[in-house]
């Protein structure tokens, strides 16, 4: 295959999943890594996608979110294995904070394997998966939804989110720079997230690796805000050193 071929491939890939890996490119197109790495960087270089580690994503800005619907296919298979293994470590009888992200709406379907959970979101897919279980509390925080995602945000839904104190808080971002830095994109989302954070005894966050060393234009946190990070493939040595100094336990699915 010649290598307009193979890059139209790749383009076709990305506009249908979103997420593709070297790895499913190089046995999907039987080349070398560096012929997938040359092809990869070469289209990124031409705008046409946005390079991540291990792989290549969807052109992406820093002042505006990828689509929902693209965001759902984005990676699916990586999002259902973190959100399996991190549920492992959810006991039954669990408070948990949820908020708005499609791995999080990941971990809310993995959840329903525990019992007795009382769980506080302000995502409405998250509420509706989990009233499926009558053993469920459910508190759903009022506030402004956004029609694109189902996302609840604004004052009063950190208003909520403070009278509150759970066990767990298992969060999602857009980003996570080489310093540390979590980034999303609204930031009345974010300053949800920042009260859930304030409000959990353990934070758990959950990112897929096209999440390292994205941009987005809102600052959320530190890394050392975070208890535990679940995701699906080790990310690049200088992230593992940054979470381990900070004493942030990194599991891998």
């Amino acid at each position: 295959m010649r290598q307009h071929q193979r890059q139209d491939h790749i383009l076709e890939l990305v506009d249908q999943q979103g997420f593709v890996s070297i790895d499913q490119l190089v046995e999907s197109l039987d080349v070398t890594p560096q012929t997938i790495r040359r092809d990869l960087n070469q289209l990124a270089d031409r705008n046409l996608i946005s390079r991540h580690h291990g792989g290549a994503g969807p052109l992406e800005s820093s002042t505006e979110n990828t689509s929902y619907s693209t965001r759902v296919r984005y990676g699916s298979e990586a999002k259902e294995r973190i959100a399996t293994r991190l549920v492992k470590d959810i006991p039954d009888g669990a408070s948990i904070f949820i908020n708005i992200g499609t791995t999080t709406e990941a971990v809310a379907r993995a959840l329903l394997k525990r019992k007795n959970l009382s769980v506080i979101t302000n995502n409405l897919h998250v509420a509706a998966t989990l009233t499926e279980r009558e053993d469920y509390r459910i508190i759903v925080a009022g506030g402004e939804v956004r029609s694109r995602d189902g996302g609840i945000i604004g004052e009063a839904t950190v208003d909520l989110i403070r009278q509150f104190q759970t066990d767990y808080a298992i969060i999602g971002v857009s980003g996570i720079q080489e310093d540390g830095t979590l980034l999303d994109f609204d930031y009345r989302e974010v300053r949800v997230s920042q009260a859930i954070i304030e409000n959990a005894r353990k934070v758990i966050l959950c990112a897929d690796i096209s999440k390292f060393g994205r941009n987005a234009m809102v600052r959320l946190g530190e890394v050392s805000d975070l208890d535990a990070l679940y995701t699906d493939t080790t990310p690049p040595e200088g992230f593992v050193q940054l979470l381990e100094s900070q004493g942030v336990e990194l599991v891998i699915a």
